[in-house]
C-alpha cells in the first residue's frame, strides 16, 4: 500500500512538472521534490503540498493572464471608438465651418456686387445730369407755335439731349407716337411724343404740355433719365418688354 501511494504522489509531481515545462523556477522545484534518495520509502508531506499549491498558481496565473489580455482587448476596442467618433465629429465641424464660410463668402461677394452696382447706377445718373445740364438747348428755348412738324420737332429734340442719345429717344418715340405731339391713346389714354400715362404727368415740365412738342420732350428726357439712367437705357428696357 506505501508503494502505490508512493506511485501516485509520483504521478501528480510528474503531471506538475509537464505543465510547468516553460519555467525554469518550477522545474527546478519539481526536479528537487523528485530527487528523493533512492531507496526511501516514504515522501515528505511538504512536497506534496508544493506541487499542489504550484499547480493553483500556474492555473491561477493562466486565469489573470487571460483576464488581462481581455481587457486590454476591451480597452484597445473602446480606444478604437472614441477615436473613430472623435474623427466623425471633427469631419462633420469641418464640414459645418466649411458651409458657414461658404456662406459668408457669397453674402459678401453678393453685398459687394450690389454696392458697385449701385455705385455704377449713382454715376450713370450723375453723368446724365450733368450732360443734360450741358445741353444748349432748353424747352423754353424754342418759340411757341400753333403746330409743328415732324422735322422740327424732331429738331428740338436733337438740340435737346445728347447727341448720342438722340437715336435711343427718336426709336422709342417712333414706337410710341410716330412723332405726333397730339397722339392720344384710345384705350389707356396715353398722351403726347413719350406716351405718358396719364397725360397730365408732363405738366411737371410746363403748363402747355398738350401744345407744345419742346415741353413733351422735356418730361420724357427727365423720365428715362430718372428710371432708366438714360434714354438708351430706356430703349434697352423697352425691345425687351415692349413699354418702358
Amino acid at each position: 500500500m506505501l508503494e502505490g501511494n508512493r506511485v501516485s504522489r509520483i504521478s501528480v509531481r510528474g503531471f506538475a512538472v509537464a505543465s510547468a515545462t516553460a519555467v525554469t523556477t518550477v522545474g527546478a522545484v519539481v526536479g528537487v521534490a523528485s530527487g528523493s534518495t533512492p531507496g526511501s520509502t516514504t515522501e515528505p508531506a511538504e512536497a506534496t503540498a508544493a506541487d499542489a499549491t504550484l499547480l493553483a498558481d500556474i492555473s491561477a496565473g493562466n486565469q489573470t493572464q487571460a483576464q488581462t489580455a481581455s481587457l486590454t482587448q476591451q480597452a484597445d476596442a473602446q480606444s478604437t471608438a472614441a477615436d473613430a467618433a472623435a474623427k466623425k465629429s471633427a469631419e462633420e465641424a469641418a464640414r459645418k465651418q466649411a458651409a458657414k464660410d461658404a456662406a459668408d463668402k457669397k453674402a459678401e461677394a453678393d453685398r459687394k456686387a450690389a454696392e458697385a452696382k449701385a455705385e455704377a447706377k449713382a454715376k450713370a445718373r450723375e453723368k446724365a445730369a450733368s450732360v443734360a445740364s450741358r445741353s444748349t438747348r432748353d424747352s423754353g428755348d424754342f418759340p411757341v407755335q400753333a403746330s409743328y412738324t415732324v422735322a422740327q420737332v424732331q429738331a428740338m429734340a436733337r438740340q435737346m439731349m445728347p447727341a448720342d442719345q438722340f437715336q435711343c429717344f427718336s426709336n422709342i418715340v417712333d414706337h410710341e407716337s410716330t412723332w405726333n405731339y397730339q397722339a392720344t391713346n384710345a384705350s389707356s389714354g396715353a398722351y403726347g411724343l413719350v406716351q405718358a400715362l396719364p397725360g397730365s404727368k408732363m405738366a411737371s415740365a410746363g403748363a402747355d404740355w398738350k401744345t407744345n412738342p419742346a415741353t413733351q420732350i422735356k418730361w420724357g428726357l427727365n423720365y428715362m433719365n430718372e428710371r432708366y439712367d438714360s434714354p438708351c437705357g430706356a430703349w434697352d428696357f423697352w425691345q425687351a418688354n415692349s413699354w418702358y
